[in-house]
């Protein structure tokens, strides 16, 4: 009876093949997982949020502000999209400009934290407007959420201050 042979050719080429391929796919799994984990690309900003404050809104006020520092340790820039809280009205980032000699304040769509950077938000400047705000009193906490692009939701308690008078 004849003796059957293997396909010598067709195993060469796969001994040939099967290693270097294996070794892709795993590497390719492996680089799937990294970029997965957030790792990949630019380190994340760390972002940290203080001296958060309400000035007292006095009954029938449509209106007041809040100040926050917001300080980014990281190496990567991040940027602030927008801020809330569940126990205050509408919340509006604000920036007071100067135009013909009038303090206005124009709607912010984001701020921009640079990375090893601090934004101060302050009177005259940056802030969050809130509108229709309840009834606060010096003293009393607010929890306040700062939403941003890459570290995502900040929650901070702001306390809330009695209104510096203008000179």
């Amino acid at each position: 009876m004849p003796r059957r042979t293997r396909n010598t050719r067709l195993a060469d080429v796969l001994w040939a093949v099967v290693p270097p391929l294996g070794a892709s796919v795993g590497a390719l799994a492996v680089l799937a997982g990294y970029a997965a984990t957030g790792a990949a690309g630019d380190p994340p900003p760390r972002v940290r949020v203080v001296d958060a404050r309400v000035i007292a809104a006095p009954a029938g006020s449509g209106a007041t502000r809040a100040y926050f520092e917001i300080r980014n340790t990281g190496p990567s820039t991040d940027t602030l999209l927008y801020a809330d809280s569940p126990e205050l009205g509408i919340s509006i980032l604000r920036r007071t400009v100067s135009r013909n000699g009038s303090e206005l304040t124009d709607s912010v769509k984001a701020v921009e934290v640079p990375a090893g950077g601090t934004v101060r938000m302050t009177p005259g400047g940056l802030m969050v407007g809130i509108l229709d705000p309840p009834v606060l009193k010096a003293g009393q906490q607010v929890p306040y959420l700062l939403w941003f692009k890459q570290s995502g939701k900040v929650a901070v308690r702001a306390t809330v201050v009695e209104a510096v008078p203008v000179r």
